[in-house]
Protein backbone atom coordinates (compact mmCIF):
# COMPACT_ATOMS: atom_id res chain seq x y z
CA UNK A 1 0.00 0.00 0.00
CA UNK A 2 1.82 2.98 -1.45
CA UNK A 3 -0.13 5.54 1.35
CA UNK A 4 1.40 3.58 3.91
CA UNK A 5 5.16 4.01 2.59
CA UNK A 6 4.22 7.71 2.22
CA UNK A 7 3.23 8.40 5.75
CA UNK A 8 6.21 6.52 7.08
CA UNK A 9 8.24 8.56 4.90
CA UNK A 10 6.76 11.95 6.19
CA UNK A 11 6.93 10.92 9.95
CA UNK A 12 10.79 10.12 8.96
CA UNK A 13 11.41 13.66 7.15
CA UNK A 14 9.09 15.08 10.19
CA UNK A 15 11.67 16.92 12.43
CA UNK A 16 9.19 16.47 15.29
CA UNK A 17 8.86 12.91 15.24
CA UNK A 18 12.18 10.88 16.81
CA UNK A 19 11.40 7.50 16.03
CA UNK A 20 9.63 5.30 13.81
CA UNK A 21 8.62 1.59 13.32
CA UNK A 22 6.11 -0.71 11.98
CA UNK A 23 4.01 -2.85 13.75
CA UNK A 24 0.98 -5.69 13.31
CA UNK A 25 1.31 -8.60 10.53
CA UNK A 26 1.28 -6.33 7.44
CA UNK A 27 4.31 -6.55 5.01
CA UNK A 28 5.79 -9.45 6.76
CA UNK A 29 5.56 -13.06 5.89
CA UNK A 30 2.54 -13.42 8.12
CA UNK A 31 0.48 -11.19 6.45
CA UNK A 32 -2.98 -11.44 5.09
CA UNK A 33 -5.74 -9.81 2.90
CA UNK A 34 -6.67 -8.20 6.22
CA UNK A 35 -3.76 -6.86 7.66
CA UNK A 36 -3.59 -3.09 7.81
CA UNK A 37 -0.58 -0.98 7.66
CA UNK A 38 0.30 0.02 11.22
CA UNK A 39 3.22 2.68 12.36
CA UNK A 40 4.27 3.32 15.65
CA UNK A 41 5.89 7.08 16.36
CA UNK A 42 7.14 9.38 19.38
CA UNK A 43 7.16 13.01 18.45
CA UNK A 44 7.86 16.02 20.62
CA UNK A 45 5.64 18.09 21.50
CA UNK A 46 2.64 15.78 22.60
CA UNK A 47 0.69 15.89 25.35
CA UNK A 48 -0.73 12.00 26.00
CA UNK A 49 -0.80 9.41 23.16
CA UNK A 50 -3.07 9.37 20.99
CA UNK A 51 -3.94 7.20 18.09
CA UNK A 52 -5.31 8.00 14.16
CA UNK A 53 -6.18 6.48 11.14
CA UNK A 54 -6.26 8.03 7.84
CA UNK A 55 -6.19 6.11 4.29
CA UNK A 56 -6.50 2.52 5.91
CA UNK A 57 -3.12 3.68 8.01
CA UNK A 58 -3.17 3.67 11.64
CA UNK A 59 -0.22 5.64 13.56
CA UNK A 60 0.15 5.19 17.17
CA UNK A 61 2.13 8.41 18.28
CA UNK A 62 3.22 9.05 21.79
CA UNK A 63 5.02 11.75 22.97
CA UNK A 64 9.02 11.77 22.83
CA UNK A 65 9.57 12.15 26.56
CA UNK A 66 8.51 8.51 26.58
CA UNK A 67 11.07 7.02 23.91
CA UNK A 68 13.73 7.70 27.18
CA UNK A 69 10.96 6.76 30.24
CA UNK A 70 10.26 3.41 29.08
CA UNK A 71 13.73 2.40 28.48
CA UNK A 72 13.17 1.43 32.06
CA UNK A 73 11.31 -1.95 32.69
CA UNK A 74 9.25 -0.97 35.86
CA UNK A 75 8.07 2.37 34.24
CA UNK A 76 7.21 0.66 30.90
CA UNK A 77 5.29 -1.82 32.09
CA UNK A 78 3.05 0.70 34.30
CA UNK A 79 2.80 3.22 31.13
CA UNK A 80 3.92 1.42 28.25
CA UNK A 81 2.28 -0.52 25.12
CA UNK A 82 4.48 -3.02 25.97
CA UNK A 83 3.34 -5.95 23.21
CA UNK A 84 3.32 -3.54 20.72
CA UNK A 85 6.87 -1.98 21.46
CA UNK A 86 8.41 -5.45 21.12
CA UNK A 87 7.17 -7.07 18.49
CA UNK A 88 7.06 -3.28 16.39
CA UNK A 89 10.33 -3.28 13.46
CA UNK A 90 11.66 -0.08 13.90
CA UNK A 91 12.04 1.90 10.79
CA UNK A 92 13.60 5.23 11.79
CA UNK A 93 15.40 5.78 15.34
CA UNK A 94 18.66 8.24 15.25
CA UNK A 95 18.73 8.12 19.18
CA UNK A 96 18.75 4.11 18.90
CA UNK A 97 16.11 4.76 22.62
CA UNK A 98 13.86 2.86 20.68
CA UNK A 99 16.12 -0.25 20.23
CA UNK A 100 17.11 0.16 23.90
CA UNK A 101 13.87 -0.84 25.10
CA UNK A 102 13.27 -3.49 22.67
CA UNK A 103 16.29 -5.08 23.89
CA UNK A 104 14.99 -4.88 27.69
CA UNK A 105 11.75 -6.25 26.77
CA UNK A 106 13.43 -8.98 24.66
CA UNK A 107 15.94 -9.88 27.62
CA UNK A 108 13.41 -10.03 30.49
CA UNK A 109 15.11 -12.06 32.82
CA UNK A 110 12.88 -15.02 35.09
CA UNK A 111 12.25 -12.87 38.05
CA UNK A 112 11.15 -9.92 35.79
CA UNK A 113 8.88 -11.58 33.50
CA UNK A 114 7.22 -13.59 37.01
CA UNK A 115 6.62 -10.31 38.52
CA UNK A 116 4.87 -9.45 35.30
CA UNK A 117 2.47 -12.18 34.96
CA UNK A 118 1.62 -11.55 38.41
CA UNK A 119 0.97 -7.49 38.12
CA UNK A 120 -1.59 -8.83 35.14
CA UNK A 121 -3.10 -11.94 37.30
CA UNK A 122 -3.62 -9.63 40.05
CA UNK A 123 -5.78 -7.23 37.86
CA UNK A 124 -7.57 -9.98 36.27
CA UNK A 125 -8.64 -11.49 39.57
CA UNK A 126 -10.06 -7.95 40.82
CA UNK A 127 -11.53 -7.59 37.87
CA UNK A 128 -13.08 -10.82 38.05
CA UNK A 129 -14.25 -10.01 41.80
CA UNK A 130 -15.86 -7.32 40.81
CA UNK A 131 -17.73 -8.50 38.59
CA UNK A 132 -19.02 -11.61 40.60
CA UNK A 133 -20.44 -8.59 43.29
CA UNK A 134 -22.17 -6.53 40.63
CA UNK A 135 -23.00 -9.04 38.19
CA UNK A 136 -24.20 -12.18 40.06
CA UNK A 137 -26.08 -13.27 42.74
CA UNK A 138 -30.03 -12.75 44.04
CA UNK A 139 -31.85 -10.04 41.21
CA UNK A 140 -29.69 -10.67 38.52
CA UNK A 141 -31.25 -10.72 35.03
CA UNK A 142 -30.21 -11.58 31.57
CA UNK A 143 -28.43 -8.14 31.71
CA UNK A 144 -26.12 -8.95 34.30
CA UNK A 145 -25.46 -12.02 32.60
CA UNK A 146 -24.18 -10.62 29.63
CA UNK A 147 -21.97 -7.69 31.35
CA UNK A 148 -20.54 -10.71 33.46
CA UNK A 149 -19.47 -12.65 29.97
CA UNK A 150 -18.35 -9.34 28.42
CA UNK A 151 -16.09 -9.04 31.90
CA UNK A 152 -14.95 -12.15 31.45
CA UNK A 153 -14.25 -12.45 27.87
CA UNK A 154 -12.36 -9.09 28.13
CA UNK A 155 -9.94 -10.05 31.44
CA UNK A 156 -9.14 -13.15 29.51
CA UNK A 157 -7.98 -11.24 26.07
CA UNK A 158 -6.97 -7.90 27.70
CA UNK A 159 -4.72 -9.52 30.39
CA UNK A 160 -4.98 -13.79 31.01
CA UNK A 161 -3.69 -14.62 27.63
CA UNK A 162 -1.01 -11.84 28.41
CA UNK A 163 0.44 -13.82 31.12
CA UNK A 164 -0.07 -16.71 29.91
CA UNK A 165 2.68 -16.01 27.40
CA UNK A 166 4.95 -15.04 29.66
CA UNK A 167 5.77 -18.65 30.44
CA UNK A 168 6.93 -18.23 26.90
CA UNK A 169 8.66 -15.02 27.06
CA UNK A 170 6.43 -14.54 24.27
CA UNK A 171 3.86 -11.43 23.26
CA UNK A 172 0.21 -11.40 22.22
CA UNK A 173 -1.02 -9.80 19.12
CA UNK A 174 -4.34 -8.33 18.76
CA UNK A 175 -5.48 -8.86 15.39
CA UNK A 176 -8.60 -10.24 13.82
CA UNK A 177 -6.90 -13.59 13.88
CA UNK A 178 -6.30 -13.83 17.77
CA UNK A 179 -8.05 -16.86 18.24
CA UNK A 180 -5.46 -18.62 15.54
CA UNK A 181 -2.57 -16.42 16.76
CA UNK A 182 -3.21 -17.85 20.71
CA UNK A 183 -3.33 -21.12 19.55
CA UNK A 184 -0.57 -21.22 17.40
CA UNK A 185 1.28 -20.06 20.23
CA UNK A 186 0.31 -21.56 23.34
CA UNK A 187 -1.96 -24.01 22.12
CA UNK A 188 0.46 -26.79 21.98
CA UNK A 189 2.44 -25.99 25.21
CA UNK A 190 -0.70 -24.70 27.11
CA UNK A 191 -4.03 -26.64 25.97
CA UNK A 192 -6.03 -26.43 29.11
CA UNK A 193 -6.03 -22.67 29.18
CA UNK A 194 -6.43 -21.96 24.94
CA UNK A 195 -9.41 -24.48 25.57
CA UNK A 196 -10.86 -22.13 28.23
CA UNK A 197 -10.68 -19.39 25.70
CA UNK A 198 -12.28 -20.55 22.94
CA UNK A 199 -14.96 -21.93 25.09
CA UNK A 200 -15.73 -18.00 26.66
CA UNK A 201 -16.77 -17.16 23.06
CA UNK A 202 -18.71 -20.23 21.87
CA UNK A 203 -16.74 -20.22 18.28
CA UNK A 204 -18.70 -22.64 15.76
CA UNK A 205 -16.67 -22.32 12.59
CA UNK A 206 -18.08 -21.30 8.87
CA UNK A 207 -21.81 -21.34 9.97
CA UNK A 208 -21.61 -19.31 13.21
CA UNK A 209 -19.49 -16.76 11.13
CA UNK A 210 -21.81 -16.49 8.53
CA UNK A 211 -25.09 -16.28 11.37
CA UNK A 212 -22.93 -13.46 13.19
CA UNK A 213 -22.30 -11.28 9.85
CA UNK A 214 -25.50 -11.32 8.89
CA UNK A 215 -26.82 -9.82 12.56
CA UNK A 216 -24.53 -6.96 11.95
CA UNK A 217 -27.16 -5.33 9.78
CA UNK A 218 -29.08 -3.09 11.51
CA UNK A 219 -26.45 -2.31 14.64
CA UNK A 220 -24.22 0.36 13.18
CA UNK A 221 -21.12 -1.92 13.10
CA UNK A 222 -20.38 -1.24 9.00
CA UNK A 223 -16.78 -0.60 9.95
CA UNK A 224 -16.40 -4.37 11.85
CA UNK A 225 -18.53 -5.90 9.70
CA UNK A 226 -16.40 -5.19 6.59
CA UNK A 227 -13.38 -5.96 8.56
CA UNK A 228 -15.00 -9.23 9.83
CA UNK A 229 -15.55 -10.16 6.48
CA UNK A 230 -12.24 -10.11 5.35
CA UNK A 231 -11.52 -12.33 8.06
CA UNK A 232 -14.43 -14.75 6.64
CA UNK A 233 -13.44 -14.41 3.37
CA UNK A 234 -9.91 -15.30 4.16
CA UNK A 235 -10.90 -18.98 6.16
CA UNK A 236 -10.28 -17.07 9.86
CA UNK A 237 -14.20 -17.90 10.87
CA UNK A 238 -13.09 -17.91 14.54
CA UNK A 239 -11.33 -14.82 14.00
CA UNK A 240 -14.45 -12.96 12.29
CA UNK A 241 -16.59 -13.99 15.07
CA UNK A 242 -14.07 -13.28 18.29
CA UNK A 243 -13.79 -9.79 16.75
CA UNK A 244 -17.61 -9.58 16.29
CA UNK A 245 -18.85 -10.67 19.86
CA UNK A 246 -15.90 -8.13 21.70
CA UNK A 247 -16.43 -5.44 19.23
CA UNK A 248 -20.58 -5.65 19.94
CA UNK A 249 -20.04 -5.34 23.53
CA UNK A 250 -17.89 -2.85 23.17
CA UNK A 251 -19.92 -0.53 20.73
CA UNK A 252 -23.89 -1.83 22.39
CA UNK A 253 -22.61 -2.00 26.27
CA UNK A 254 -25.29 0.56 26.90
CA UNK A 255 -28.13 -1.60 24.67
CA UNK A 256 -26.48 -4.50 27.40
CA UNK A 257 -27.31 -2.25 30.53
CA UNK A 258 -31.33 -1.71 29.43
CA UNK A 259 -31.80 -5.46 28.00
CA UNK A 260 -34.80 -5.85 28.59
CA UNK A 261 -36.14 -2.56 27.44
CA UNK A 262 -35.02 -3.56 23.76
CA UNK A 263 -36.97 -4.62 21.31
CA UNK A 264 -37.22 -8.44 20.33
CA UNK A 265 -35.83 -8.10 17.35
CA UNK A 266 -32.79 -5.94 18.36
CA UNK A 267 -31.98 -8.66 21.46
CA UNK A 268 -32.30 -11.22 19.00
CA UNK A 269 -29.53 -9.92 16.62
CA UNK A 270 -27.30 -9.03 19.48
CA UNK A 271 -27.89 -11.94 21.22
CA UNK A 272 -26.37 -13.63 17.83
CA UNK A 273 -23.63 -11.59 17.72
CA UNK A 274 -23.06 -11.99 21.71
CA UNK A 275 -23.28 -16.42 20.96
CA UNK A 276 -26.22 -16.40 23.95
CA UNK A 277 -26.66 -19.37 23.13
CA UNK A 278 -23.35 -21.15 22.57
CA UNK A 279 -21.37 -19.37 25.28
CA UNK A 280 -21.35 -19.67 29.36
CA UNK A 281 -23.03 -16.91 30.83
CA UNK A 282 -23.02 -14.93 34.16
CA UNK A 283 -21.12 -17.03 36.75
CA UNK A 284 -20.24 -19.68 34.60
CA UNK A 285 -18.45 -17.47 32.37
CA UNK A 286 -16.91 -15.81 35.30
CA UNK A 287 -15.72 -19.64 36.71
CA UNK A 288 -14.04 -19.93 33.46
CA UNK A 289 -12.00 -16.97 33.85
CA UNK A 290 -11.32 -17.87 36.72
CA UNK A 291 -9.93 -21.75 36.12
CA UNK A 292 -8.00 -19.84 33.03
CA UNK A 293 -6.43 -17.54 35.46
CA UNK A 294 -5.24 -20.47 37.79
CA UNK A 295 -3.98 -22.06 34.70
CA UNK A 296 -2.42 -19.15 33.22
CA UNK A 297 -0.38 -18.81 36.84
CA UNK A 298 1.03 -22.55 36.61
CA UNK A 299 1.84 -22.35 33.23
CA UNK A 300 -0.95 -26.02 32.02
Amino acid sequence: MQDAEKIQDRLVADRKVRAVAQAGSYGTDEAWAGSQPTLVAFERGLLSPHTETRAGVTVHRFPYEKLEAWRDWDTAREEAPIALLATSRVAYDPTGNYGRIQRTLWNLNAERLAAHREDLLNQAAARLETARRTSTGPGSGMQEQLLALAEARAVAVDLLYPALLTHLHGWPEFEIRLPHAWRAAAGLRFPKAVYHLDNLYGFGGEAEARRVLLATRGLGLLDQEKRARAAFQAGYYDGAVRYLRDETARTHSKDLERWAYLSSARRDKLGVLLGVTLSPLGPAALAIAGELLVDAREGR
